[in-house]
Protein backbone atom coordinates (compact mmCIF):
# COMPACT_ATOMS: atom_id res chain seq x y z
CA UNK A 1 0.00 0.00 0.00
CA UNK A 2 1.34 3.25 -0.77
CA UNK A 3 2.61 5.90 1.82
CA UNK A 4 0.14 9.09 1.75
CA UNK A 5 1.00 10.70 4.74
CA UNK A 6 3.45 13.41 3.91
CA UNK A 7 5.02 13.22 7.74
CA UNK A 8 5.87 9.79 6.80
CA UNK A 9 7.85 10.97 3.59
CA UNK A 10 10.05 13.49 5.34
CA UNK A 11 13.46 13.39 4.70
CA UNK A 12 16.14 13.56 7.56
CA UNK A 13 16.61 17.24 7.78
CA UNK A 14 19.56 18.57 6.42
CA UNK A 15 20.78 20.35 9.46
CA UNK A 16 21.48 17.40 10.80
CA UNK A 17 23.23 15.65 7.38
CA UNK A 18 25.42 19.04 8.21
CA UNK A 19 26.03 18.22 12.05
CA UNK A 20 26.91 14.74 10.79
CA UNK A 21 29.65 15.76 8.28
CA UNK A 22 31.02 18.48 10.81
CA UNK A 23 31.55 14.86 13.19
CA UNK A 24 33.31 13.27 10.88
CA UNK A 25 35.39 15.71 9.85
CA UNK A 26 37.02 16.42 14.06
CA UNK A 27 36.54 12.56 14.18
CA UNK A 28 39.19 12.33 11.32
CA UNK A 29 41.30 14.52 12.90
CA UNK A 30 40.79 13.10 16.70
CA UNK A 31 41.26 9.63 15.60
CA UNK A 32 44.34 10.01 13.31
CA UNK A 33 45.76 11.10 16.78
CA UNK A 34 44.07 8.52 19.03
CA UNK A 35 44.64 6.16 16.92
CA UNK A 36 48.75 6.21 17.44
CA UNK A 37 48.59 8.08 20.57
CA UNK A 38 48.65 4.88 23.06
CA UNK A 39 51.40 3.46 21.22
CA UNK A 40 53.22 6.86 21.32
CA UNK A 41 52.70 7.04 24.85
CA UNK A 42 54.04 3.21 25.73
CA UNK A 43 56.67 3.22 23.02
CA UNK A 44 58.50 6.56 22.90
CA UNK A 45 57.73 7.81 26.08
CA UNK A 46 57.26 4.80 28.18
CA UNK A 47 54.16 5.53 29.94
CA UNK A 48 52.67 2.19 31.19
CA UNK A 49 49.24 0.52 30.40
CA UNK A 50 47.56 2.08 33.44
CA UNK A 51 48.89 5.59 32.58
CA UNK A 52 47.04 5.07 29.45
CA UNK A 53 43.97 4.30 31.49
CA UNK A 54 44.34 6.93 33.28
CA UNK A 55 44.66 9.68 30.85
CA UNK A 56 41.99 8.30 28.73
CA UNK A 57 40.10 8.16 31.62
CA UNK A 58 40.21 11.52 32.65
CA UNK A 59 40.13 12.50 29.20
CA UNK A 60 36.58 11.40 28.71
CA UNK A 61 35.67 12.35 32.51
CA UNK A 62 36.64 16.14 31.60
CA UNK A 63 34.46 15.85 28.98
CA UNK A 64 31.52 14.44 30.97
CA UNK A 65 31.85 17.00 33.40
CA UNK A 66 31.60 19.83 31.06
CA UNK A 67 28.88 18.44 29.05
CA UNK A 68 26.55 18.84 31.93
CA UNK A 69 27.04 22.08 32.11
CA UNK A 70 27.51 23.56 28.56
CA UNK A 71 23.82 21.27 28.30
CA UNK A 72 22.01 23.19 31.25
CA UNK A 73 23.28 26.56 29.21
CA UNK A 74 22.13 25.64 26.17
CA UNK A 75 18.59 24.84 27.84
CA UNK A 76 18.78 28.45 29.93
CA UNK A 77 20.13 30.30 26.82
CA UNK A 78 17.31 28.38 24.54
CA UNK A 79 20.04 28.24 21.93
CA UNK A 80 22.53 25.29 20.92
CA UNK A 81 24.36 26.33 17.70
CA UNK A 82 26.46 28.89 19.37
CA UNK A 83 28.03 26.21 22.27
CA UNK A 84 28.09 23.39 19.76
CA UNK A 85 30.95 26.32 17.46
CA UNK A 86 32.79 27.13 20.49
CA UNK A 87 33.68 23.20 21.27
CA UNK A 88 34.40 22.08 17.87
CA UNK A 89 36.39 25.93 17.50
CA UNK A 90 38.73 24.85 21.30
CA UNK A 91 38.92 20.96 20.17
CA UNK A 92 40.69 22.69 16.38
CA UNK A 93 43.02 24.66 18.28
CA UNK A 94 44.37 22.43 20.56
CA UNK A 95 45.44 20.11 17.53
CA UNK A 96 48.84 21.59 16.96
CA UNK A 97 50.07 20.76 20.66
CA UNK A 98 50.11 17.35 20.16
CA UNK A 99 52.90 17.24 16.68
CA UNK A 100 54.49 20.26 19.63
CA UNK A 101 54.38 18.41 22.85
CA UNK A 102 57.69 17.87 24.01
CA UNK A 103 56.65 15.47 27.27
CA UNK A 104 53.77 13.58 28.28
CA UNK A 105 52.39 16.49 30.39
CA UNK A 106 51.66 18.39 27.51
CA UNK A 107 50.09 15.69 25.65
CA UNK A 108 47.77 15.52 29.20
CA UNK A 109 47.45 19.07 28.84
CA UNK A 110 46.34 18.67 25.40
CA UNK A 111 44.21 15.84 25.38
CA UNK A 112 42.38 17.54 28.66
CA UNK A 113 41.88 20.87 26.86
CA UNK A 114 40.56 18.92 23.67
CA UNK A 115 37.91 17.26 25.87
CA UNK A 116 36.80 20.29 27.36
CA UNK A 117 35.91 21.31 23.85
CA UNK A 118 33.86 17.92 23.63
CA UNK A 119 32.73 18.59 26.05
CA UNK A 120 31.31 21.70 25.22
CA UNK A 121 29.85 20.80 22.01
CA UNK A 122 28.20 17.03 22.71
CA UNK A 123 25.27 18.03 25.60
CA UNK A 124 24.41 20.85 22.73
CA UNK A 125 25.06 19.33 19.43
CA UNK A 126 22.74 16.26 20.49
CA UNK A 127 19.83 18.32 21.42
CA UNK A 128 20.19 20.27 18.45
CA UNK A 129 19.75 16.84 16.96
CA UNK A 130 16.68 15.88 18.71
CA UNK A 131 15.40 19.53 18.08
CA UNK A 132 16.16 19.03 14.62
CA UNK A 133 14.68 15.09 13.91
CA UNK A 134 11.33 14.81 13.37
CA UNK A 135 9.92 12.28 15.94
CA UNK A 136 9.23 9.41 13.87
CA UNK A 137 12.69 9.55 12.36
CA UNK A 138 14.77 10.33 15.93
CA UNK A 139 16.03 6.92 15.48
CA UNK A 140 17.14 7.44 12.06
CA UNK A 141 18.50 10.97 12.51
CA UNK A 142 20.58 9.76 15.77
CA UNK A 143 22.10 6.53 13.55
CA UNK A 144 23.31 8.86 11.14
CA UNK A 145 25.06 11.49 12.45
CA UNK A 146 26.49 8.81 15.08
CA UNK A 147 26.93 6.91 11.61
CA UNK A 148 28.87 10.22 9.66
CA UNK A 149 31.06 10.45 12.91
CA UNK A 150 32.31 6.61 13.23
CA UNK A 151 33.05 7.28 9.10
CA UNK A 152 35.88 9.61 10.18
CA UNK A 153 37.11 7.57 12.50
CA UNK A 154 37.31 5.09 10.19
CA UNK A 155 39.17 7.23 7.64
CA UNK A 156 41.29 8.92 10.00
CA UNK A 157 43.25 5.59 11.53
CA UNK A 158 43.80 5.25 7.46
CA UNK A 159 45.10 8.24 7.06
CA UNK A 160 47.11 7.43 9.82
CA UNK A 161 48.50 4.34 8.87
CA UNK A 162 49.64 5.91 5.41
CA UNK A 163 51.35 8.66 6.47
CA UNK A 164 53.29 6.33 8.94
CA UNK A 165 53.99 4.11 5.73
CA UNK A 166 55.11 6.93 3.71
CA UNK A 167 57.54 9.20 6.35
CA UNK A 168 58.82 5.91 8.08
CA UNK A 169 57.05 5.96 10.91
CA UNK A 170 56.58 9.63 11.61
CA UNK A 171 54.14 10.57 14.57
CA UNK A 172 54.45 14.28 14.02
CA UNK A 173 53.70 14.34 10.29
CA UNK A 174 50.50 12.48 11.43
CA UNK A 175 49.67 14.94 14.20
CA UNK A 176 50.50 17.95 11.59
CA UNK A 177 48.02 16.48 9.06
CA UNK A 178 45.60 15.91 11.83
CA UNK A 179 45.46 19.62 11.99
CA UNK A 180 43.22 20.33 8.94
CA UNK A 181 40.12 18.50 8.96
CA UNK A 182 39.50 19.61 12.35
CA UNK A 183 39.53 23.42 11.39
CA UNK A 184 37.57 22.33 8.36
CA UNK A 185 34.21 21.13 11.20
CA UNK A 186 34.59 24.05 13.02
CA UNK A 187 34.49 26.21 10.07
CA UNK A 188 31.49 24.36 8.79
CA UNK A 189 29.55 24.60 12.02
CA UNK A 190 29.60 28.22 11.91
CA UNK A 191 28.81 28.70 8.27
CA UNK A 192 26.41 25.72 7.62
CA UNK A 193 24.68 24.99 10.29
CA UNK A 194 21.18 27.03 10.93
CA UNK A 195 19.33 26.43 14.42
CA UNK A 196 15.43 25.96 14.32
CA UNK A 197 13.36 28.72 16.16
CA UNK A 198 12.44 27.92 19.87
CA UNK A 199 8.76 27.57 19.92
CA UNK A 200 6.71 30.05 21.51
CA UNK A 201 4.72 27.68 23.79
CA UNK A 202 8.33 25.82 25.02
CA UNK A 203 8.32 26.23 29.02
CA UNK A 204 11.50 28.75 29.49
CA UNK A 205 14.00 27.19 32.25
CA UNK A 206 15.27 29.58 34.51
CA UNK A 207 17.41 27.12 36.48
CA UNK A 208 18.37 23.68 34.54
CA UNK A 209 20.20 22.11 37.13
CA UNK A 210 17.87 22.62 39.99
CA UNK A 211 16.81 19.63 41.96
CA UNK A 212 12.90 20.46 40.71
CA UNK A 213 14.23 20.62 37.43
CA UNK A 214 16.03 17.22 37.34
CA UNK A 215 12.78 15.62 38.76
CA UNK A 216 10.96 16.28 35.90
CA UNK A 217 12.81 14.37 33.53
CA UNK A 218 11.40 11.54 35.02
CA UNK A 219 11.60 7.90 35.77
CA UNK A 220 11.92 6.49 32.50
CA UNK A 221 15.13 9.10 31.59
CA UNK A 222 16.73 8.16 34.95
CA UNK A 223 16.42 4.15 34.48
CA UNK A 224 18.15 4.64 31.06
CA UNK A 225 21.01 6.52 32.52
CA UNK A 226 21.59 3.69 35.01
CA UNK A 227 21.77 1.13 32.55
CA UNK A 228 24.19 3.45 30.69
CA UNK A 229 26.02 3.84 33.11
CA UNK A 230 26.46 0.13 33.85
CA UNK A 231 26.79 -0.89 30.53
CA UNK A 232 29.70 2.13 30.07
CA UNK A 233 31.89 -0.11 33.08
CA UNK A 234 31.83 -2.86 30.30
CA UNK A 235 32.72 -0.36 27.51
CA UNK A 236 35.61 0.93 28.58
CA UNK A 237 38.22 3.27 26.24
CA UNK A 238 39.03 1.95 22.84
CA UNK A 239 43.10 2.30 23.17
CA UNK A 240 42.67 -1.35 25.03
CA UNK A 241 41.66 -2.93 21.34
CA UNK A 242 44.79 -0.56 20.39
CA UNK A 243 46.85 -2.05 23.17
CA UNK A 244 45.71 -5.18 22.34
CA UNK A 245 46.50 -5.42 19.02
CA UNK A 246 50.32 -4.35 20.15
CA UNK A 247 50.18 -7.69 22.13
CA UNK A 248 49.78 -9.99 19.58
CA UNK A 249 52.61 -8.45 17.64
CA UNK A 250 50.68 -6.26 14.79
CA UNK A 251 53.70 -4.37 13.30
CA UNK A 252 53.62 -0.83 14.09
CA UNK A 253 52.28 1.06 11.18
CA UNK A 254 49.29 -1.54 11.12
CA UNK A 255 48.23 -1.09 14.28
CA UNK A 256 45.81 1.98 13.56
CA UNK A 257 44.03 -1.05 11.31
CA UNK A 258 42.41 -1.88 14.39
CA UNK A 259 40.33 1.14 14.88
CA UNK A 260 39.69 1.14 11.03
CA UNK A 261 38.02 -2.29 10.92
CA UNK A 262 35.72 -1.39 14.44
CA UNK A 263 34.81 2.33 12.86
CA UNK A 264 33.27 0.55 9.53
CA UNK A 265 31.57 -2.20 11.37
CA UNK A 266 30.02 0.83 13.66
CA UNK A 267 30.05 3.12 11.05
CA UNK A 268 27.91 0.74 8.80
CA UNK A 269 25.59 -0.82 11.66
CA UNK A 270 24.77 2.46 13.14
CA UNK A 271 22.39 4.47 10.63
CA UNK A 272 20.71 0.88 9.68
CA UNK A 273 20.15 -0.22 13.64
CA UNK A 274 18.86 3.64 13.99
CA UNK A 275 16.13 3.02 11.17
CA UNK A 276 15.02 -0.41 13.08
CA UNK A 277 15.18 1.58 16.15
CA UNK A 278 11.68 3.47 14.47
CA UNK A 279 10.18 0.76 13.45
CA UNK A 280 10.42 -1.80 16.27
CA UNK A 281 11.14 -1.48 20.31
CA UNK A 282 14.53 -0.44 21.02
CA UNK A 283 15.10 -2.28 24.30
CA UNK A 284 15.38 -5.52 22.10
CA UNK A 285 18.51 -3.91 19.89
CA UNK A 286 20.15 -2.92 22.99
CA UNK A 287 19.94 -6.24 24.16
CA UNK A 288 21.30 -7.11 21.03
CA UNK A 289 24.17 -4.68 21.29
CA UNK A 290 25.31 -5.94 24.77
CA UNK A 291 25.25 -9.71 23.26
CA UNK A 292 27.80 -8.41 20.98
CA UNK A 293 29.88 -6.60 23.28
CA UNK A 294 29.44 -9.87 25.55
CA UNK A 295 31.03 -12.31 22.20
CA UNK A 296 33.87 -9.26 21.70
CA UNK A 297 35.10 -9.32 25.09
CA UNK A 298 35.20 -12.99 24.87
CA UNK A 299 36.93 -12.80 21.05
CA UNK A 300 39.46 -10.15 22.51
CA UNK A 301 40.40 -12.11 25.14
CA UNK A 302 41.32 -15.48 24.11
CA UNK A 303 42.75 -14.13 20.70
CA UNK A 304 45.51 -15.71 19.94
CA UNK A 305 46.21 -14.36 16.45
CA UNK A 306 45.17 -11.64 13.88
CA UNK A 307 41.55 -13.71 13.20
CA UNK A 308 40.52 -13.90 16.78
CA UNK A 309 42.25 -9.97 16.98
CA UNK A 310 39.98 -9.05 13.90
CA UNK A 311 36.65 -10.94 15.05
CA UNK A 312 36.65 -9.12 18.28
CA UNK A 313 37.24 -6.16 17.02
CA UNK A 314 34.33 -6.32 14.31
CA UNK A 315 32.11 -7.28 17.10
CA UNK A 316 33.24 -4.14 19.32
CA UNK A 317 32.09 -2.18 16.19
CA UNK A 318 28.89 -4.34 15.68
CA UNK A 319 27.93 -3.49 19.54
CA UNK A 320 28.86 0.31 19.13
CA UNK A 321 26.54 0.67 16.30
CA UNK A 322 23.65 -0.55 18.24
CA UNK A 323 23.72 1.07 21.30
CA UNK A 324 25.41 4.24 20.98
CA UNK A 325 22.78 5.86 18.49
CA UNK A 326 20.07 4.15 20.19
CA UNK A 327 20.80 5.39 23.84
CA UNK A 328 20.54 9.11 22.42
CA UNK A 329 17.60 8.33 20.97
CA UNK A 330 16.09 6.71 24.38
CA UNK A 331 17.45 10.37 26.16
CA UNK A 332 15.77 12.65 23.27
CA UNK A 333 12.32 10.79 23.61
CA UNK A 334 12.37 10.34 27.40
CA UNK A 335 13.08 13.90 28.32
CA UNK A 336 10.94 17.17 28.13
CA UNK A 337 11.80 19.04 24.88
CA UNK A 338 13.18 22.37 26.98
CA UNK A 339 15.21 20.10 29.02
CA UNK A 340 16.70 18.12 26.03
CA UNK A 341 20.37 20.11 26.44
CA UNK A 342 20.25 19.32 30.64
CA UNK A 343 19.24 15.59 29.91
CA UNK A 344 21.84 14.66 27.40
CA UNK A 345 24.29 16.70 30.06
CA UNK A 346 23.54 14.72 33.13
CA UNK A 347 23.88 11.62 31.02
CA UNK A 348 27.65 12.02 29.88
CA UNK A 349 28.20 13.36 33.08
CA UNK A 350 27.11 10.26 34.88
CA UNK A 351 28.64 7.93 31.48
CA UNK A 352 31.79 9.65 31.46
CA UNK A 353 32.21 9.03 35.59
CA UNK A 354 31.73 5.45 34.84
CA UNK A 355 34.25 5.35 31.78
CA UNK A 356 36.47 7.24 33.70
CA UNK A 357 36.88 4.31 36.64
CA UNK A 358 36.41 1.47 33.81
CA UNK A 359 39.43 2.67 31.84
CA UNK A 360 41.38 2.91 35.18
CA UNK A 361 40.39 -0.59 36.24
CA UNK A 362 40.97 -1.71 32.62
CA UNK A 363 44.81 -0.48 32.71
CA UNK A 364 44.87 -1.65 36.50
CA UNK A 365 44.14 -5.00 35.28
CA UNK A 366 46.13 -5.04 32.23
CA UNK A 367 49.46 -3.99 33.67
CA UNK A 368 47.99 -7.07 36.97
CA UNK A 369 46.46 -9.90 34.68
CA UNK A 370 47.37 -9.08 30.81
CA UNK A 371 45.02 -8.61 28.48
CA UNK A 372 42.73 -11.92 29.09
CA UNK A 373 41.83 -10.52 32.69
CA UNK A 374 41.01 -7.15 31.29
CA UNK A 375 38.40 -8.12 28.51
CA UNK A 376 36.75 -10.79 30.71
CA UNK A 377 36.19 -8.03 33.15
CA UNK A 378 34.78 -6.24 30.49
CA UNK A 379 32.40 -9.62 29.72
CA UNK A 380 31.45 -10.01 33.80
CA UNK A 381 29.94 -6.04 33.64
CA UNK A 382 28.31 -6.40 29.96
CA UNK A 383 26.19 -9.75 32.18
CA UNK A 384 25.40 -7.79 34.74
CA UNK A 385 24.18 -4.57 32.15
CA UNK A 386 22.44 -7.24 30.69
CA UNK A 387 20.91 -8.51 34.05
CA UNK A 388 19.57 -5.48 34.93
CA UNK A 389 18.05 -4.08 31.42
CA UNK A 390 15.59 -7.13 31.29
CA UNK A 391 14.15 -6.73 35.22
CA UNK A 392 13.94 -2.90 33.89
CA UNK A 393 13.02 -3.00 30.89
CA UNK A 394 9.36 -2.32 31.05
CA UNK A 395 9.80 0.53 33.16
CA UNK A 396 11.60 2.26 30.15
CA UNK A 397 8.31 2.73 28.82
CA UNK A 398 7.77 4.83 25.32
CA UNK A 399 6.64 7.65 26.00
CA UNK A 400 3.84 9.38 23.43
CA UNK A 401 5.61 11.92 21.29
Amino acid sequence: MTETNPARRQAIPAGIWVLGFVSMLMDISSEMIHALLPIYLVTVLGTSALTVGVIEGIAEATASITKIFSGALSDWLGKRKALGALGYGLAALTKPIFPLAPSVGWLVAARFIDRIGKGIRGAPRDALVADLAPPHLRGAAFGLRQSLDTLGAFIGPLLAIAVMWLTANDFQMVFWIAVIPAFLSAGLIIVAVKEPERPKDLRQVRMPLHRDELRRLGASYWWVVVIAAVFTLARFSEAFLVLRAQSLDLPLVFIPIVLVIMSLAYSLSAYPVGILADRMDKITLLIVGLLLLLAADIALAYARGMIGLAVGVVLWGLHMGFTQGLLAALIAETAPPELRGTAFGMFNLITGVALLFASILAGALWDWTGPQGTFLAGAGFTLLTLIGLTAVRGRLRRPVT
